[in-house]
């Protein structure tokens, strides 16, 4: 119980460091602070700086709070089983809304987007990481490439979280390299075209090795 209690406490203090930045520069802060910026990372739109607070608050300790309950609600205790695995990978997403909570104060308080490349190579980043993981992920109801077809078959979930890994990770290194080397409106699209591959090629690929698997089995 005092390990449980000293590894989420160290979230905690994790949770915490974009409300605590945000306190330092409070006084700092126009009543009026940018909240939204289009593609090309251009003010569209302005709101109370207590609007900080709720995003500040909202991604990082809903990230955490989901992350925690899931493997209490899993049916079949399958992420129990992933053990440092999942531990992992929370911690990694949680670091990675709390880097994004600090990104949107820091563009707040500059009054300025900055570059968003910095944002997409965080995310290409994410995605190099996640592909990692991809082949350790056992069957679950939460997380992985959740098909109809990989929820009904176990080897269908293992061949496509090894395809799924590949893409992602070659999808992660292609979106920092695209967001380091292409310029404009370029790079944000590269970044969508790169998602969306890398999201719905392993849900088709299930469906068809779903299908092959049935066939052969008559």
């Amino acid at each position: 119980m005092k390990q449980v209690l000293q590894k989420e406490w160290s979230y905690l203090i994790l949770i915490l460091l974009p409300s605590l930045y945000l306190a330092y520069i409070w006084g700092s802060l126009p009543d009026q602070v940018p909240i939204h910026w289009n593609i090309e990372g251009e003010i569209d739109r302005y709101g109370s700086k207590t609007e900080l607070v709720f995003l500040t608050l909202m991604l990082p300790i809903v990230t955490y709070l989901v992350m925690l309950a899931i493997p209490y609600i899993d049916p079949k205790d399958k992420i129990k089983q992933m053990g440092r695995k999942y531990d992992q990978i929370k911690t990694i997403l949680v670091a990675f809304m709390v880097t994004l909570s600090l990104f949107i104060i820091y563009s707040s308080y500059s009054q300025s987007f900055g570059r968003i490349e910095f944002l997409l190579v965080l995310i290409g980043i994410l995605y190099i990481i996640l592909g990692n993981y991809f082949k350790t992920i056992r069957p679950n109801y939460f997380v992985g490439i959740r098909t109809p077809w990989t929820l009904e078959n176990e080897q269908v979930w293992k061949s496509t979280h090894t395809l799924a890994g590949k893409l992602w990770l070659g999808g992660g290194i292609l979106v920092v390299l695209g967001s380091l080397l292409a310029e404009g409106n370029l790079t944000f699209y590269f970044f969508v075209a790169i998602t969306l591959l890398i999201t719905i090629i392993p849900a088709v690929y299930s469906y068809i090795i779903f299908k092959k698997l049935k066939q052969l089995r008559g």
